[in-house]
């Protein structure tokens, strides 16, 4: 019924939620999830990712280097590609721009953003954005490089910014933070995406969503997304569920 769009299952703190990884998954299976995209960060810790990939059969697996991650390996084209062969390998990212944290030497993001933007145009993967306070320079470089379709994942930007992406062919992908009793602007952005352009994410193991906010995120509480965001689009969290898992399996071709 729901779709984890975007979770970081390596990541779990598993002690925090007083359980394995096992638990956590099926804590999230009977609540309804039934696949899960578990995101690569840097190539150090891409084996971990791509473990938990091989292991169960409803999670899949992204490949790429964290834009605020400037002192992990330089990521390659050619290297990118080569890895998202892997059989469980669905997206290129998640990439970007992150200029809250990070605000020097912005081009040091913005080459190895345009790397992953190649690759994934020559692997034809969709790609996995990440973009804080880089909305402009996001846009751009989306636009130079003739990105391939993708996501921007924990959307937090303006109704402008969501439109322009979706003039580029990509989906919006909300999280916990929709939730958030300072996120007025956004959940009207939540409102007016385009049914068919429409995901949801836990992001964990952070951003844990109301009622669940400032402890451990875990895949189950992307149940609590749904029920947010459904409830803004005035329909049913089995609805908004059946819908984005569509929109989810159409993009990354899963299922």
């Amino acid at each position: 019924m729901f779709i984890d769009s975007h979770c970081h299952l390596d990541r779990l703190d598993l002690a925090a939620l007083g359980t394995d990884l096992e638990g956590a998954l099926a804590t999230a299976r009977a609540r309804g999830v039934d696949h899960f995209l578990c995101i690569g960060v840097d190539l150090e810790s891409l084996p971990a990712v791509l473990a938990v990939a091989e292991a169960h059969g409803d999670v899949s697996a992204s490949v790429g280097v964290h834009p605020l991650h400037l002192d992990a390996l330089e990521p390659e084209i050619e290297r990118l590609v080569e890895l998202a062969a892997h059989p469980r390998v669905v997206a290129i990212g998640e990439t970007g721009l992150d200029y809250h944290y990070e605000q020097e030497k912005p081009e040091d993001q913005q080459r190895r953003f345009r790397k992953h933007i190649e690759a994934a145009r020559r692997c034809g993967k969709p790609l996995i954005v990440h973009t804080r306070a880089a909305r402009a320079d996001t846009l751009r470089l989306l636009r130079e490089e003739g990105a391939p379709a993708g996501v921007l994942h924990c959307f937090t930007e303006d109704w402008a910014t969501a439109e322009a992406a979706l003039d580029l062919g990509f989906y919006i992908s909300f999280s916990g933070i929709v939730t958030f009793g300072n996120a007025v602007e956004l959940r009207e952005v939540a409102r007016r995406v385009p049914d068919d352009r429409l995901l949801i994410e836990t992001d964990s193991p952070w951003l844990a969503p109301v009622p669940y906010r400032g402890k451990t995120n875990q895949p189950a509480y992307v149940v609590e997304v749904a029920r947010a965001v459904a409830g803004l689009r005035g329909i049913s969290p089995e609805a908004l569920g059946e819908q984005t898992s569509e929109n989810f399996r159409r993009l990354f071709g899963v299922g």
